[in-house]
């Protein structure tokens, strides 16, 4: 077992079939197939399904993708470390975000990163839980994730940067203002109202339920899986939204009103990290950061 077998198996994985991996990775097709036998043979196991022209993993392909990340990785993180003595900052830095925190800070993180290392590429992709962010940090998935949570996050096996606090918001639709331009809204206004809510798991599904245990009169107008969706439907009428305050100016610049709500229920951001080897791009992400929360402790004083 070899690195470029490693490589072959992940972009299998990825890309979902062997056609797409070959494309990626600019081989012949019957070339990525032999690799992966040669590859197969030597576990002794099949690694894919071959149902159709569908490839799925089988129960021995699930189990290797973790430890095949982290061989990877290591050996991207050993070779961005030599040309770091170089004098050369490149490489790859892999993230995995919840949706409020890829608004912010996510956004500012990334901003300020790429002016620092403008060589180093960056992949997000896209988590629904903490435990989801947490687990692909721990498995390899990704090497550092951006999570939120209904209090600070404490998680083994891997370290955390708590970042900020984010008070949760009501988002309204000015023509369907019932609240009077009030800048703050308590729950028992919420009566009667329509509100536009994130799947069961999120924060903002909570306070929503928590409020209809309570006897509140919440109507759920819609509940969306991309958090992407709620804004244009509050602008489409459909209802109001509560979300992270993140996403105030995005909202203030189409047109839509922001109020506080109370009691106040925030969203604790923070960022998880591998405990161990992290590579030169995951180092200077993380100085990024740090320097991110000292200047939110620094405003919060």
């Amino acid at each position: 077992m070899d690195v470029r077998q490693l490589r072959y198996f992940l972009a299998v994985v990825d890309y979902e079939g062997f056609s797409r991996a070959a494309e990626q990775l600019m081989i012949a097709q019957p070339s990525l197939s032999q690799t992966i036998k040669a590859l197969e043979h030597e576990v002794g196991v099949p690694l894919f399904h071959r149902v159709g022209r569908r490839s799925l993993l089988s129960d021995a392909g699930k189990e290797l993708v973790g430890p095949a990340r982290l061989v990877v990785r290591d050996l991207e993180a050993a070779q961005s470390t030599m040309a770091s003595l170089k004098g050369v900052r490149h490489g790859r830095l892999e993230l995995i975000a919840m949706p409020s925190p890829a608004v912010e800070p996510l956004t500012t993180l990334i901003a300020s990163y790429s002016r620092q290392y403008p060589r180093i590429a960056l992949s997000t992709s896209a988590a629904f839980t903490a435990e989801d962010v947490i687990s692909a940090v721990r498995s390899g998935g990704a090497e550092i994730g951006l999570l939120g949570s209904d209090k600070p996050i404490s998680a083994p096996e891997v370290d955390v940067v708590q970042l900020e606090r984010q008070p949760l918001v009501l988002v309204v639709n000015p023509e369907i203002d019932d609240f009077g331009d009030r800048e703050i809204i308590g729950g028992a206004d919420l009566g009667g109202q329509r509100i536009v809510i994130s799947q069961r798991g999120s924060l903002m599904r909570a306070l929503v339920d928590d409020l209809r245990a309570d006897g509140i009169d919440v109507e759920i107008a819609a509940e969306v899986a991309h958090r992407s969706s709620v804004l244009p439907l509050v602008l489409a009428g459909a209802g109001h939204a509560i979300l992270p305050i993140s996403w105030a100016p995005l909202a203030r610049k189409l047109g839509l009103r922001i109020a506080r709500l109370e009691p106040a229920t925030e969203l604790h951001v923070a960022l998880v990290s591998r405990k161990s080897d992290p590579t030169p791009a995951a180092q200077a992400f993380l100085g990024v950061a740090g320097a991110y929360a000292d200047t939110v402790s620094e405003q919060s004083i």
